[in-house]
């Protein structure tokens, strides 16, 4: 009998060697931080401090604004130095925190106290998270306090750890269930307590078993967590597929995870509520694959939020080559980069450096009906049609074809024959469709 795994997916070139033997380094910030006031899904957080304002390592810098939003931590103990717009690895002007840096590492009374974590209700573990300024930590950015309040808590019965790190070059979970496999379960087992009808799965691709294995051994006397080797596909960790391959159930179009009795949190998700909950840790930091053909010596580092990329450039040596292309994030989901003078976020999980871009130069030839991009699709549905929807801008036929199911894993794009941009049209299709929905919304309230 075979893995459990889903239907569609591919198989891309996995470049993990470069990085998934490199443990992780840690590295000290250094002059101007940068703390965007969007960095989650939702609403951006609302600034608490204004320039000229001393600030500390781990105090709340930026409140949240709206029930879908994410407090803002400082990272460091330093001045604000003001707040303006920044670039973001997404492309866009943030408003942003600026803090100077003062090296002096001074933080807020309460860090890094050890917390008795059998005394906390339910509503003190989730005020914590709150906070802590935790989000979904696998790219998504979902305000994990919202996540872990559903409506009906006792009709949550699996918690997923999604250990599936499937993005090709990405390394950074792996290290992390190798180096710190003891917070990622305990980390588990708190969010347990917030639910319990539930019982706790970590999946793992079965191209890491050497976290497999230490996992399994943790967890050998713990009834209510079960390790879950998954066959290595991409994209095993989108959720969605994640669910599928652990429980059988499908989550259906513009349906959640809670709605069929699952929650799903990524690895550093899971560590980071551990640190918060047990030692007072706020979320202060990432950590961060480098790599690369075009970066001197590819590492994994936990690096301060509001540091610099090139902060992670200049730790890894330089560029042994002239880069093609910088991506922030993946090779599948990231997104390509101008330079790296932009600040790592709680969305920043690689810097891939690549001195080849293959298939750039490809020209973009007409669609022929091979139905490849349909085979592959992990969210069952059509890209070759939903293409001719989202070129006429057509929302209603796009809405029609379930386009808003599309996870932008970009299958479709990398099995086109024809190199048709698929994931990019879906992409801003989908954001139409968002702002549509959002105005509509709007006017409602009017």
């Amino acid at each position: 009998m075979g893995l459990p795994t889903f239907k569609g997916g591919i198989h891309p070139y996995e470049g993990k060697e470069l990085s998934e033997n490199k443990p992780i380094v840690l590295l000290e910030p250094k002059g101007e931080m940068v703390f965007p006031l969007s960095q989650h899904i939702g609403a951006p957080a609302k600034s608490l401090v204004a320039a000229g304002d001393k600030v500390l390592i781990g105090q709340k810098i930026g409140e949240m604004d709206g029930a879908i939003s994410a407090c803002i931590i400082s990272s460091v103990s330093g001045t604000v130095k003001g707040i303006e717009s920044r670039m973001t690895a997404g492309g866009s002007l943030v408003p942003s925190i600026i803090i100077e840096n003062d090296g002096q590492e001074q933080t807020v009374e309460s860090f890094g106290i050890k917390r008795d974590i059998e005394t906390l209700t339910k509503e003190e573990i989730r005020e914590i998270i709150k906070e802590s300024g935790i989000v979904g930590l696998g790219g998504a950015g979902f305000p994990t306090c919202v996540k872990l309040s559903p409506r009906e808590d006792a009709k949550i019965d699996t918690v997923i750890v999604n250990g599936a790190e499937c993005e090709p070059y990405l390394t950074s979970d792996y290290r992390m269930m190798i180096e710190e496999p003891e917070k990622l379960i305990k980390g588990l087992q708190i969010i347990l307590r917030l639910f319990e009808n539930a019982r706790g799965a970590i999946g793992i691709e079965n191209n890491k078993p050497e976290a497999i294995k230490k996992l399994q051994e943790l967890v050998k006397d713990e009834p209510r967590i079960t390790i879950f080797p998954v066959k290595s596909k991409y994209p095993q960790g989108w959720e969605k597929t994640l669910i599928y391959s652990i429980t059988g159930r499908r989550v259906g179009t513009n349906l959640l995870p809670a709605e069929v009795g699952c929650i799903v949190d990524n690895v550093d998700t899971v560590i980071s509520i551990y640190e918060a909950v047990a030692e007072c840790k706020p979320l202060i930091r990432r950590i961060i694959t480098v790599t690369g053909d075009a970066i001197e010596n590819p590492q994994n580092y936990n690096v301060r939020i509001g540091a610099s990329y090139e902060l992670l450039v200049e730790a890894s040596g330089g560029f042994k080559a002239e880069p093609v292309k910088l991506i922030s994030g993946g090779p599948m989901m990231g997104r390509a980069l101008a330079d790296t003078n932009i600040p790592v976020t709680r969305l920043s999980s690689a810097l891939l450096c690549m001195a080849d871009d293959e298939g750039t130069n490809d020209p973009v030839t007409s669609c022929i009906r091979c139905g490849r991009c349909v085979s592959v699709c992990p969210g069952r549905i059509v890209p070759q049609q939903m293409i001719i929807a989202a070129v006429h801008s057509d929302i209603d036929r796009y809405l029609k074809l379930n386009g808003t199911n599309c996870c932008e894993c970009g299958s479709c794009s990398y099995i086109c024959p024809a190199r048709i941009p698929l994931t990019e049209n879906f992409s801003m299709m989908n954001r139409k469709v968002y702002e549509v929905e959002k105005s509509g919304r709007r006017n409602q309230n009017d």
